[in-house]
């Protein structure tokens, strides 16, 4: 049975990360799951093109296509990878921001400098090195790291988010991005100071900042 309201939101959070400038033209992708199936973006479009119909259902058990008359995104093999490895994920976005691919593919790994990252990625951030894109070897080298991962940085290439629903995934997304502009931005003035275990540990405990999460996990 299609999930219409799934899709409508599916709309919108592809939008938004159009507008927030984190993919260009068809680049990028985004999945949700509803049941036993999963909706992925249709392959070849821009997000401000689609409409709800151009998000196609597919079994996540399978990977077949079962809902819809498009083409999956050339990348469901790494959704389907995360909905097979952990249970909870209920939404995945992969895009292609620009500051994180240009510290990332420059060496640099993309680390917490403020509250704000830590509290919204919630987890260490892993990076892969480049594997050739829409291939079984990128989903089996994201499901090797996405058991303790919300985000994952893929070197020369972009990052994939994940979350219990879509507005958990975006926000990690944008933190994500948010985080590298800002230590490119430390790197041209300085050495970026990072927050340390303890600082970290310290967020952790506060309970204002569980509030926070709290609210980011709750569903739409």
């Amino acid at each position: 049975m299609r999930d219409e309201k799934l899709r409508l939101n599916l709309v919108e959070y592809g939008r938004r990360l159009m507008a927030e400038k984190l993919v260009t033209g068809p680049g990028g992708n985004i999945s949700a799951r509803s049941g036993n199936l999963i909706y992925v973006s249709a392959s070849g479009l821009a997000f401000d093109e689609m409409a709800p119909g151009d998000y196609v259902g597919m079994d996540w058990n399978t990977g077949e296509v079962v809902e819809g008359e498009r083409r999956p995104s050339s990348e469901s093999l790494v959704h389907l990878a995360c909905y097979r490895k952990r249970a909870d994920i209920g939404a995945v976005i992969h895009t292609h921001p620009r500051y994180t691919v240009a510290l990332s593919s420059s060496g640099h790994d993309i680390k917490a400098m403020f509250p704000d990252f830590h509290i919204y990625t919630h987890s260490k951030t892993p990076h892969i090195d480049y594997i050739t894109v829409n291939t079984q070897k990128l989903a089996d080298a994201v499901a090797g790291v996405v058991d303790d991962a919300n985000v994952i940085v893929l070197r020369n290439h972009g990052a994939v988010s994940i979350g219990s629903h879509l507005k958990e995934a975006y926000y990690r997304m944008a933190s994500l991005e948010e985080g590298a502009q800002v230590q490119w931005l430390a790197l041209q003035v300085g050495k970026p100071r990072f927050l340390s275990k303890q600082e970290l540990a310290d967020l952790d405990a506060l309970g204002t900042e569980e509030y926070r999460r709290k609210l980011l996990e709750q569903s739409e």
